[in-house]
């Protein structure tokens, strides 16, 4: 019997040993496996991290171009009315100036109808300062009528621009 208290002890020996070489080697694996995955997991946070960074900067640099495309537009219709201010007092001075002339030209001409010596000087007289005013008044017309063609176009160049600029940013493909 003492065979087999042996071979008993032998055998509970080899059981204990290969239950805990099949143990170790379960750890074992579990040990990498959590590695394997911690490193998979850290890698994917990493790439996920990366992504996300990349498309914040995309954000941030889109709406900085909105920002100053805004702030563009903005300073083109500023331009704009300051050109169109300015224009509108440049014409105003020089319709001032030309109802002063005119105011002039009639006095002129009352003065030599007050000192006519006939009718027929008096008709003269009255006949210049029409056809003078005529004359006048078309060619104040046209310079006025010139003069505010040349305003619009010019108050309007900054926002033309503008639109042209928008119309090249957008026809491009992304």
């Amino acid at each position: 019997m003492a065979k087999s208290t042996i071979d008993a002890a032998s055998a509970a020996e080899t059981v204990t040993q290969a239950a805990t070489k099949g143990f170790e080697q379960t750890l074992a694996s579990l040990k990498e496996g959590m590695a394997q995955a911690g490193s998979q997991f850290q890698s994917n946070f990493e790439t996920t991290q990366a992504k996300v960074k990349e498309n914040m900067d995309k954000v941030m640099k889109s709406a900085e171009e909105m920002v100053a495309f805004g702030q563009g537009n903005m300073d083109a219709f500023v331009k704009s009315a300051q050109i169109w201010t300015a224009g509108w007092q440049d014409l105003g001075k020089q319709a001032a100036a030309s109802a002063q002339a005119n105011f002039d030209a009639s006095v002129a001409a009352f003065k030599a109808f007050g000192g006519a010596k006939s009718l027929k000087d008096a008709v003269d007289a009255q006949a210049t300062f029409a056809k003078a005013s005529l004359e006048k008044a078309t060619t104040e017309a046209g310079r006025l009528t010139e003069a505010s063609l040349k305003l619009a176009e010019q108050s309007f160049a900054p926002i033309v621009a503008r639109v042209t600029l928008v119309a090249e940013k957008f026809a491009k493909p992304v």
